[in-house]
């Protein structure tokens, strides 16, 4: 008695072109996701960097001028005190 395709068994999935495009779209496109994820990630990553980088030489100007200005008003109370 031969198997004809009404009387195989459905416990196994039937595979063909159909089938494996679908499959390879699917991968392709979890691949690419993960390709952008990963993308998104550096990027987020680089721009916490950045960001970090921003903050300490705003910190490194802000203490320069903190002590350019402690400078020139302890000249200028030099400067007041030889004038009296």
């Amino acid at each position: 008695m031969s198997r004809t395709a009404a009387s195989a068994p459905l416990d196994r999935p039937i595979r063909g072109p159909l089938h494996d495009i679908e499959r390879h779209q699917n991968r392709s496109t979890i691949m690419f996701s993960l390709n952008e994820e990963l993308a998104r990630a550096h990027s987020q990553a680089r721009l916490a960097e950045a960001r970090a980088l921003r903050a300490g030489h705003q910190v490194a100007r802000a203490r320069r001028l903190s002590r350019k200005a402690e400078r020139a008003a302890q000249q200028a109370r030099l400067a007041l005190a030889r004038a009296l």
